[in-house]
């Protein structure tokens, strides 16, 4: 059976299907704002973990690298020379790592649902078209 047209219908039904489009619009806004929500999450955990990664792997690396590095060094200097080379060496090394967490916790913040807001605005303007077209 064919629609009528939106001219041919009471304006109790016309009210009633546009609560329920509005409705059903609400929750597909509200799940896409979750998805992008989620995926954020992710990235910022991802960041996260590379800075706890960046801590674990400096103080591994500052107890079992460093007293071979500084042996190794200290047959050609003095040994607090080595020691004072391998340390700055492993500090570039955490720096870096903490560069690169920072930057993937940068990509996630903030974790505003960025595409969900502008989707939920242009409803709001087709919507408010919609209204002046049909007052006309």
């Amino acid at each position: 059976m064919a629609r009528p047209e939106a001219g041919d219908q009471p304006v109790g039904e016309l009210v009633k299907q546009l609560s329920e489009q509005a409705t059903r619009l609400a929750r597909q806004e509200v799940e896409l704002a979750r998805a992008e929500l989620s995926a954020k999450g992710r990235r910022a955990g991802l960041g996260a973990g590379m800075f706890g990664g960046a801590g674990l792997i400096g103080l591994f690396a500052l107890g079992a690298l460093t007293a071979g590095l500084v042996l190794v060094l200290a047959t050609v200097l003095k040994a607090w020379l080595a020691a004072f080379i391998v340390a700055a060496g492993y500090a570039l090394l955490a720096g870096i790592l903490a560069l690169i967490g920072r930057a993937r916790v940068k990509e996630a913040t903030p974790p505003i649902p960025e595409q969900a807001g502008e989707s939920v605005k242009e409803d709001v303007e087709w919507a408010k078209t919609r209204a002046r077209a049909g007052r006309q």
